[in-house]
């Protein structure tokens, strides 16, 4: 860590662009929460096996909103019960150790970066804490108190269902997280903001990441076209990240899991910062 160390210390006290934190599934993972496109993440209903790439979009849900919906409050149950781990909590002390100049991009819809008390959160997949109507008649809000986290062996009730449908318009309403046949917008996912921030970084760190989407590759590639620092924490070496990156002059990687590598980073940035 001793080059970190140094680049650090020259990008801290000669640079005032972002320090910018892309963060992925890994992160939440050390919290329980299975990644997206794991063995855990397959979702199981009855005797229908689906990966998420099957029933994580639109068109399933226009036909199978009750299927849909039963695995989300089953996540929403999960989302409940974890916790914000060491990883989190050390990047919103480092959020405050680096005032303006911090930004924390996040695929994960969680909200457990929020939870551990960090504020500059630009969540690029959406959040599984928000709704919206499925037919765009209203804004994301927050999901209403009445719909209530589910075990994945339970149905919904019609009750259930009503508190799932539009007030304005009586369609389903859907979670606010981006599903695979859709596209990164502004308003709902901050596709925008989130370029912006990567062309203003001196250094990223892609955390728990593995490069599987398009918006998270795009902010890595513009900072690397910038010849600005990535860092790559993450145990795993065969990510998108590791390929796309391989050769680069300004990579470093380290191969821990973040609740480890972030409280050592946060250490190192005080040191520098005080010093």
């Amino acid at each position: 860590m001793k080059e970190l160390k140094e680049i650090l210390n020259k990008i801290l006290k000669e640079k005032n662009g972002y320090v910018t934190f892309l963060t992925g599934a890994g992160i939440s993972a050390e919290s329980g929460l299975p990644t997206y496109r794991s063995i855990d993440g397959i979702w199981i209903k009855g005797t229908k096996y689906h990966r998420p790439e099957e029933f994580g979009t639109y068109r399933y849900f226009s036909e199978n909103q009750e299927e849909v919906w039963q695995y989300n409050l089953f996540w929403k149950k999960m989302i409940e019960e974890a916790r914000p781990n060491p990883g989190h909590l050390a990047l919103t002390e480092i959020e405050k150790l680096l005032g303006d100049r911090f930004r924390l991009i996040t695929q994960n819809v969680d909200g457990l970066h929020q939870e551990a008390g960090t504020r500059k959160v630009y969540e690029i997949h959406g959040s599984k804490h928000k709704v919206r109507c499925s037919k765009e008649c209203s804004e994301p809000f927050d999901v209403p108190e009445t719909i209530l986290p589910k075990e994945y062996t339970e149905d919904l009730t019609p009750e259930e269902i009503g508190h799932l449908k539009c007030k304005k318009c009586g369609h389903w309403l859907r979670p606010n997280t981006l599903w695979f046949d859709e596209s990164y917008n502004e308003k709902n996912y901050h596709f925008d903001t989130a370029y912006d921030i990567a062309d203003h970084t001196d250094i990223l760190f892609a955390i728990g990441t593995s490069g599987s989407t398009a918006l998270p590759v795009g902010i890595v590639e513009t900072v690397k076209m910038r010849a600005q620092w990535i860092v790559l924490i993450n145990p795993e070496s065969d990510t998108f990240f590791d390929a796309i990156l391989k050769g680069s002059k300004t990579l470093y990687s380290i191969r821990e899991s973040s609740s480890v590598a972030l409280p050592e980073l946060k250490k190192m940035m005080e040191e520098i910062i005080t010093s």
